[in-house]
């Protein structure tokens, strides 16, 4: 059951799923890395969203298949209302090969949907131009769309994602001001790695660092 429940986790982290298909009460993790609580002390239900994976599945909507022992049927698909497998993408490693499917904005999908319903021959530059890309939950640029592009011409290819910043002057100084930081970046490791390369004297300049995140938001100060 641990591993049913660490999934289960994962799907109420606001910084793991671009939209959530659990709603989680209790502690459930942090993008700092701390685990979640033990099950016994959370809740969890299901979030608006998912239900739109499983309505109508009582109306004979989908086919169904033994499970692994022929005991109970399940279902081949779900009657998912949305394209869950774009909009959250995926991760996974078996025997030789690996998959990283990134997150995308579930109305830009939509929209590709339609598009490629009224046109099944469409182009990827034309497919593009509802899609332009992915949509990560923690925020964060993407440079350049060379990769993007590869990505959905090949099914390989990379990305860069850069943290999203701003600059506010303080008492004659100026600091930088993180407000967002690239995908499966860990916010902790992020800021112990910059104080490490500042004792090494990799980085100069630096003065202070603190980290000023609340329940309003994402702070890193600089």
């Amino acid at each position: 059951d641990s591993a049913v429940y660490e999934t289960m986790v994962r799907m109420a982290q606001d910084f793991s799923y671009r939209y959530m298909l659990v709603d989680g009460h209790g502690n459930f993790g942090s993008i700092d890395g701390d685990a979640a609580a033990a099950m016994r002390y959370t809740e969890a239900r299901m979030s608006k969203i998912s239900m739109e994976l499983v309505r109508d599945i009582n109306k004979d909507t989908i086919d169904y298949q033994d499970n692994y022992d022929g005991s109970e049927k399940e279902p081949v698909v779900m009657p998912s209302r949305f394209p869950n497998l774009l909009v959250n993408g995926a991760s996974g490693i078996a025997v030789g090969m690996a998959t990283n499917i990134p997150p995308h904005q579930l109305g830009e999908v939509i929209d590709g949907v339609l598009a490629l319903s009224k046109n099944p021959d469409i182009s990827v530059p034309e497919l593009m131009e509802h899609i332009p890309g992915p949509d990560f939950p923690t925020g964060a640029e993407i440079l350049g769309r060379s990769g993007i592009r590869k990505a959905y011409q090949t099914g390989r290819g990379s990305i860069t994602l850069r943290a999203k910043t701003e600059i506010e002057e303080h008492h004659g100084k100026q600091r930088i001001i993180v407000h967002e930081i690239p995908y499966q970046v860990n916010k902790a490791k992020l800021i112990e790695k910059i104080a490490e390369l500042v004792r090494d004297k990799k980085i100069d300049g630096i003065t202070d660092l603190r980290d000023e995140s609340d329940r309003n938001g994402m702070r890193i100060v600089i």
